[in-house]
């Protein structure tokens, strides 16, 4: 069987593996048919991140159950099912708080697509082996696409979360989102979904703006034009230090503010603002399974059609090619 492989920047190649069987009985093996890349994986490609290749690539997708190990009496051959992007085991204290991110029983960081708890292998390839599946897999809802639910394994359900997290608190309130990263696209849906009174969105870029629009936000194109306008919600969705700083300036005191950026360097924080408007602020990997069952129902309701944030529809074939373009949201089809 192919798996996609990052070997180093700008240098993706097809990695030919046995196909994988059950080994024990926790195990899945199932067949990727809609597959995403995640901004990090547009990253790792560009070379701009510390990752070193080579090893298996992706980490977002929706997958066909081929093979079941005797312990998995939740599932069924032939169910499609979200692929959550960490390994866990659903039942050690860490999972059952609800972090599935950091299983006590598996090497730490732990995941699909990068290597650094392990080589647990990629969702760009033709099979893959999902230990635990029971704790981990969610069958696809009646109405919801493999293609709309294809994010779901790691952005969708970030962006549900980072949005969650901020409403709880502040429930029925204004949320900004500084954009740059698909996320933020997906906070601006979840963020109307939700309940927020207000949604603003601030990105350069023409086309994330428009989507955002299109999601129900309203759209700027530079902080600045938030003015003197606080929001007891904001998540950066910038992916860019200064889009950062300005979501933590632009929460009201006593706001949240969840970064979903990924920051590979030290990065300044005005802590003394933060500090004086009692600015809680929260960051981390995202924990998938246990918000999957509310985000697949918020799909199957039409209260989110993610469909609109993809940019491109690629050929499982060409992905070697043509993620060097670095498409910003592809869907890739591989059924």
């Amino acid at each position: 069987m192919r798996s996609l492989e990052f070997v180093a920047p700008r240098h993706l190649r097809w990695h030919e593996l046995p196909s994988p069987r059950v080994n024990r009985p926790h195990e899945a093996i199932v067949a990727p048919v809609a597959a995403t890349t995640c901004d990090l994986d547009r990253a790792v490609i560009a070379g701009a991140t510390p990752f070193e290749g080579p090893f298996a690539l992706g980490h977002e997708c929706v997958a066909r159950i081929v093979e079941l190990g005797s312990e998995c009496t939740d599932l069924t051959v032939g169910d499609l099912v979200v692929v959550p992007w960490h390994i866990s085991c659903g039942t050690c204290a860490r999972c059952s708080l609800g972090y599935p991110s950091q299983c006590e029983r598996t090497p730490r960081y732990a995941m699909f697509g990068l290597p650094l708890g392990g080589h647990w292998g990629g969702m760009f390839a033709e099979r893959i082996t999902v230990p635990w599946a029971d704790a981990n897999l969610r069958r696809l809802p009646d109405g919801v696409s493999a293609a709309a639910a294809a994010a779901a394994s790691d952005s969708l359900t970030d962006a549900y979360d980072a949005v969650r997290r901020g409403l709880l608190l502040h429930p029925a309130q204004d949320v900004a989102v500084l954009g740059g990263l698909t996320h933020g696209l997906y906070a601006c849906a979840f963020a109307v979904s939700l309940g927020a009174a207000d949604v603003v969105y601030v990105d350069r870029d023409e086309r994330r703006r428009s989507i955002a629009e299109g999601f129900g936000a309203k759209a700027v194109d530079d902080p600045r034009e938030l003015g003197r306008r606080r929001f007891p919600v904001t998540v950066d969705a910038a992916g860019d230090p200064r889009g950062l700083v300005a979501a933590l300036e632009a929460t009201a005191p006593g706001g949240h503010c969840h970064s979903i950026g990924i920051y590979f360097k030290p990065t300044p924080l005005p802590l003394m603002t933060m500090y004086m408007d009692a600015i809680t602020f929260s960051t981390g990997r995202p924990d998938i399974s246990p918000h999957l069952s509310d985000v697949l129902r918020l799909l199957q309701t039409d209260s989110v059609d993610p469909l609109a944030a993809y940019s491109d529809t690629l050929a499982f074939d060409d992905l070697p090619e043509a993620l060097l373009e670095l498409p910003p949201k592809p869907l890739v089809l591989l059924d």
